[in-house]
């Protein structure tokens, strides 16, 4: 009998260190610039991904994995002896879910199991982590599927994103609300429900006010907050980052606040300088 193996897409944003550790499976989505095509955080990183945007003032677009990807990357596992366990991109936000599970069909069943994180970044990290901690311990697929529909409802992701340009440009806000919150200093903070992204507040003012609210309102819940695991993620924000997990460190007691370097899908669709919060509820 094999060992479980987890694995993730890209945009789950986990550090490179945590990935080594638990041997987690990183399947890459894809950006594309004109006609080149790039994998995520394997050809192009989020400072290029940025260079290029300020070269030719357009977004890249974003492409999920097609299933013959998936069937690639998991074969090997599969040829090992291994069960495979991957956790998905939200379905609402992408088709990488239903490729995989398309992918799936194609090995011996229950070979590989689809679950759909209902989240991105580091709401999807979070759960692959608890789920690559119950594969060491020596959890069952059965196990580990069971863990992470119990607390996938209870992943809370919010993030404040500095300007609407990317929004906009990338089709997710209209001009008039790209104008009007330009001038106005409109910062939203959004969060993800259901798994989609929703506005839940927006900020007037500077960045730093923004932060500071989201930070409050995170703080008002820590003592619903589950205290092993806490991200914060950013996209080119490294001090605030760190800044803001201190904060949070100090205030909550957590075991361990992690920081996160977005990906270059999430930097494509947020921009440059959005930072967010995410934990579990107990």
């Amino acid at each position: 009998m094999g060992n479980i193996k987890i694995f993730a897409d890209s945009t789950s944003d986990l550090p490179p260190n945590l990935i080594s550790e638990y041997n987690i499976g990183i399947i890459p989505l894809y950006v594309v610039f004109n006609d080149q095509t790039f994998r995520d955080g394997v050809d192009l990183t989020p400072p290029q991904l940025y260079e290029k945007v300020s070269e030719t003032g357009k977004l890249p677009k974003t492409a999920a994995p097609s299933p013959a990807d998936f069937i690639s990357a998991f074969t090997p596992s599969i040829e090992a002896g291994d069960q495979i366990i991957y956790i998905s991109l939200s379905s609402e936000l992408s088709s990488t879910y239903q490729n995989a599970v398309i992918a799936s069909s194609e090995f011996p069943d229950g070979q590989v199991t689809v679950v759909d994180s209902l989240n991105l970044s580091t709401g999807i990290g979070i759960q692959v982590l608890r789920a690559a901690k119950a594969a060491q311990a020596g959890q069952t697929v059965s196990e580990i599927v069971a863990l992470l529909e119990r607390i996938r409802p209870k992943v809370d992701t919010e993030f404040v994103i500095d300007s609407l340009d990317y929004l906009y440009k990338g089709g997710r806000c209209s001009g008039m609300q790209n104008l009007v919150g330009s001038l106005l200093k409109i910062r939203p903070v959004i969060k993800v429900q259901q798994g989609k992204m929703t506005p839940a507040y927006k900020v007037r003012g500077s960045r730093e006010k923004a932060l500071d609210q989201m930070v409050s309102n995170a703080l008002s819940r820590a003592g619903q907050m589950d205290k092993e695991t806490i991200f914060v993620v950013h996209t080119m924000a490294e001090q605030d980052a760190i800044d803001m997990a201190e904060l949070i460190r100090e205030k909550t007691g957590a075991r361990e606040v992690l920081l996160s370097d977005a990906g270059c899908v999430i930097c494509s669709h947020c921009g440059p300088k959005t930072i967010g919060i995410i934990y579990l509820a107990e």
